[in-house]
């Protein structure tokens, strides 16, 4: 039997995505956000939802860019510290010893150490309540040499991504792999009736 713990913003899992841009004077600053993900394939697309009250938000409706700084899992403390300062009074990269690196595709800056970056104009933005829902058009990705397969993609198993738990209120790793994805041999498995 199932109970029923009512509605919440829950979702098992979210990723860490630490969102990258400038402030009104050019000062860079980036925040932990965990309510995000892709949203569209053609354009690609990923979402990331603020509340007003961020810094961050303010600065993608002024600059209408942003980035996306994937961590690895080494650099976890930063992520957190990230989410927990505001940069209205602190300079969160000078303070967790980070690089922020100015993008070359959009007005936005990245964390440098963080082995993937997605750079994204702001495409459209839906106030939903207490969080501003922003779609970004990711127009380049950046990956770390070391951290790309031999298809030219990130290797999840080298850029070592971890995501949030909000029922725990903790940070995890991403864990072995399972199976592979889209295996056709599973559409014969289930077509046969056989498990």
């Amino acid at each position: 039997m199932k109970n029923s713990i009512g509605p919440k913003p829950l979702l098992l899992t979210n990723p860490v995505l630490i969102v990258g841009s400038y402030d009104p004077s050019g000062k860079p600053n980036a925040m932990n956000a965990a309510w995000g993900g892709i949203a569209n394939s053609n354009p690609p697309c990923v979402s990331v939802s603020l509340r007003k009250a961020t810094y961050t938000h303010g600065n993608i409706m002024n600059r209408k860019a942003f980035t996306i700084s994937i961590p690895s899992e080494k650099y976890v403390k930063e992520a957190d510290y990230f989410g927990m300062k505001s940069g209205k009074d602190t300079d969160k990269f000078e303070s967790a010893r980070l690089t922020p690196v100015r993008s070359e595709k959009v007005d936005a800056p990245y964390v440098g150490e963080f082995p993937v970056v997605l750079e994204c104009t702001l495409l459209h933005y839906l106030e939903l309540g207490s969080h501003t829902h922003f779609i970004g058009e990711i127009v380049d990705i950046k990956v770390d040499e070391e951290c790309i397969n031999e298809a030219g993609l990130p290797d999840i198993t080298k850029v070592l991504p971890f995501c949030f738990d909000l029922s725990s209120r903790s940070y995890y790793g991403i864990g072995k792999k399972l199976d592979k994805a889209f295996d056709p041999s599973v559409l014969q498995t289930f077509a046969t009736g056989a498990r």
